[in-house]
This record gives structure tokens, C-alpha cells and sequence, in this order.
């Protein structure tokens, strides 16, 4: 079908056209204008710059490190562990458990972590494992009430805060203490570190395995340390406590 616009109408047309401001042909073909529109943004977004935001990584050991450096007295530790809130731990329990007994005492006994009992006091070893352990001190004349250094202990734990359902510690977790446990051992100065269970031995001797660990003089930060069963699995195995009598006389034996 041929078109009815013969060439003066269309030149009529094109004049029209020029007077609205057209002044570039397009082109024959038609173009969708919207699907350009939709097109030009991408394409400015696939040339701008990418921007890559870096998620800045906390070192939540060496922030406890830089913590503990700072903290030259007792008081001040308690007061750096208190206000230390990159552990888990500190959000689901009750107390801050930080150590009891003398800090003058000769012996520094090392335990794992709080249980029930000692989140809600807030001192380490007050339940029935603390009371079989002040039983074991009192057999060798010790006693953590003691004011003289020969007689005194001073007991703390490698973690402060009682971990749920009394599981034990994760790797993570004591790493983030142990700064704060080397201080707490450098405060107090010891002759001798009792390493009661299989956590502190993880902490101090970076070993595990206290049934074959205990009874055997080692080292832990620095000073003669012993590994003891914790007073928790003399109550479960009976047994078990000639081997821990035959270490409470090896502890005297080492004071004397």
C-alpha cells in the first residue's frame, strides 16, 4: 500500500518540525527510549569506582593484654577484668569471680572456672569441691584464712566468669584470660603454683590429660608448679584421692 503523502506535504511536515526545534534526524528505525533510561544508570554504576569496606577486626587477646600491662596492683586487675567485655562469659553470669585467701601465702593455687555456687558468692571454691579442698589444705596444715604467709593460700581461677551449664572453657576463652592470669601470678609473686585440673594445666603447661599430668613438678609461669585432680573428680571417684593425698604430702615436702 502506497503512502497518500506525496513530496509537498511531507516537506510541509518537515518545515513544521523544524519551526518546533527538531534540528537532527533520528533515524528510520524507532527507539525505545525508556529501556535507555534504564540502561544508563548501570552503566555508570559498572564504571564508577568500586569501594571496598573492610570490617575492622578486634584482637580481643591483645586487647586483654594491654589491659593487663596496665594493671599494677590487685585492685586495678579486678578493676581491668571488670571492665573487659569481649568475652561471652561475663554476659550470662552473676559475679565476677577474682580470688580469695592471702595474697602474701607462698602457694597459689590455680583452678578452672566458677561453678554455681561461686557465681553467686563471688570467691572461688565455696561449694562442695571448695569444701573437700579446705579439708585436703587443712590435712597439711594450710588454709586460705590463714594470715601468715607459711600457712596462707590464695586461690583464683583461669576464668572469672562461670561458663553455662558448667561446661568447660573453650580454647578462645582461656586465651583471652591468660594475660590476665600471668598478671594476676606476677601481682601475687608465689614460690608455688598448684595447677588443680585439667584447664589450669591447659593454661599453665599447655597440656592436658591431668591423670597423667599430676604429681609431676613442672613449670607454669615461671614457677614450680604441680598438677593436681581438681576436688570436683574426688567427689565423683572416691578412688581417686590416695593419688591426691600422696601430691598434698608432695606440696609439704616442697614448702618445708
Amino acid at each position: 500500500m502506497e503512502s497518500a503523502l506525496d513530496w509537498h506535504s511531507a516537506l510541509a511536515l518537515l518545515d513544521w518540525q523544524v519551526d518546533l526545534g527538531a534540528d537532527e534526524a533520528i533515524g528510520d528505525a524507532p527507539v525505545d527510549r525508556f529501556a535507555v533510561a534504564e540502561e544508563t544508570p548501570k552503566k555508570a554504576a559498572d564504571n564508577a569506582p568500586v569501594q571496598i569496606v573492610k570490617r575492622q577486626e578486634i584482637d580481643a587477646v591483645d586487647i586483654a593484654r594491654q589491659a593487663a600491662t596496665q594493671a599494677d596492683t590487685l585492685d586495678a586487675l579486678r578493676e581491668a577484668l571488670a571492665g573487659y567485655d569481649h568475652c561471652d562469659l561475663k554476659r550470662g553470669a552473676k559475679s565476677l569471680v577474682f580470688a580469695d585467701g592471702n595474697p602474701a601465702a607462698r602457694v597459689l593455687i590455680l583452678g578452672e572456672a566458677p561453678g554455681r555456687e561461686e557465681d553467686r558468692e563471688g570467691r572461688p571454691f565455696v561449694g562442695r569441691a571448695g569444701h573437700l579442698l579446705d579439708r585436703m589444705l587443712d590435712a597439711i596444715g594450710l588454709d586460705r584464712s590463714a594470715d601468715t604467709p607459711d600457712r596462707a593460700v590464695y586461690i583464683t581461677n583461669v576464668l572469672p566468669w562461670r561458663p553455662p551449664q558448667n561446661r568447660d572453657p573453650e580454647a578462645e576463652e582461656i586465651a583471652m584470660m591468660l594475660p590476665f592470669v600471668q598478671k594476676h601470678i606476677e601481682l601475687v609473686n608465689p614460690d608455688i603454683i598448684v595447677l588443680m585440673g585439667n584447664i589450669a594445666c591447659r593454661a599453665g603447661l599447655k597440656k592436658q590429660g591431668i591423670l597423667r599430668l599430676r604429681g609431676q613438678w613442672s613449670e607454669a609461669f615461671g614457677r614450680p608448679a604441680l598438677p593436681m585432680t581438681h576436688p570436683a573428680y574426688l567427689l565423683r571417684t572416691p578412688h581417686a584421692k590416695r593419688d591426691a593425698w600422696a601430691d598434698l604430702l608432695s606440696l609439704k615436702a616442697r614448702l618445708t
